[in-house]
């Protein structure tokens, strides 16, 4: 029995973080979803920001070690938060199924558990 309780235990906790995942997914679905996070975020740090900072790398006032460097860091700063989002997005879905799979797994022990008791 212990062990069955253990093993439910367990699998609670994993439904109760991938609850927590979840919910973070939700909330960037609803920044996606804003008006204004479109239009700062989407549209004007990922597109327009990003577009100027390329360009930038071929400025001639922009062209020493130091402000090229600088460049690529502010270019890579876009490409990992918007990384980071679909991250958030990708674990978000992947522990929302973990949710419904975890919840039927608790069911067959419960229900093999009754059977054998």
């Amino acid at each position: 029995m212990s062990n069955i309780n253990e093993q439910v235990e367990e699998l609670e906790i994993s439904i109760e973080q991938a609850r927590k995942s979840v919910t973070l997914m939700n909330h960037v679905y609803s920044l996606i979803d804003n008006k204004d996070f479109d239009e700062v975020v989407n549209k004007g740090y990922f597109e327009r920001e990003a577009s100027r900072l390329v360009l930038l790398r071929s400025d001639p006032n922009m062209q020493s070690a130091e402000d090229q460097a600088v460049l690529l860091k502010n270019i890579d700063a876009i490409g990992y938060f918007q990384m980071y989002l679909r991250t958030l997005l990708q674990i978000g879905r992947m522990a929302r199924d973990s949710i419904a799979a975890n919840e039927e797994t608790i069911s067959e022990i419960l229900a093999e558990d009754l059977a054998d008791g």
